[in-house]
């Protein structure tokens, strides 16, 4: 079973920045896909970025294109959301995700292992 524990989250004035980091148990972290979704008070959990395997493939929403950087450390188990120019729209749950292929996906039904959520909170 594998386990996705998350840091990071927390309250920001708009224009801000924050990282997320997310790590994985999972003995082969470094052979699978991982991405990022966030859950918005009343709204779906939608895709937010996504990355393959080896870092060389990633995946993003237009809605946060060029602002938001996703990546990770496989020596670490670890992978990064980096969250710039933040609007008051981003507030959400922000959860982490582990494939069991290393093909990027933005559909939520590809990801079987999900982290507990961190809170990020945008504020005008």
């Amino acid at each position: 079973q594998v386990q996705l524990v998350e840091s990071g989250g927390g309250l920001v004035q708009a224009g801000g920045s924050l990282r997320l980091s997310c790590k994985s148990s999972g003995r082969t972290f470094g052979v699978r896909a991982v991405g990022w979704f966030r859950q918005a008070p009343g709204k779906e959990r939608e895709f937010v970025a996504g990355i393959n395997h080896g870092g060389s493939r990633k995946n993003y929403a237009d809605s946060v294109r060029g602002r938001f950087t996703i990546s990770r450390d496989n020596t670490k188990n670890t992978m990064y959301l980096q969250i710039n120019s933040l609007k008051p729209e981003d507030t959400a749950v922000y959860y982490c995700a582990e494939k069991v292929d290393a093909v990027v996906s933005e559909r939520r039904g590809a990801y079987p292992y999900w982290g507990q959520g961190a809170q990020v909170t945008v504020s005008s």
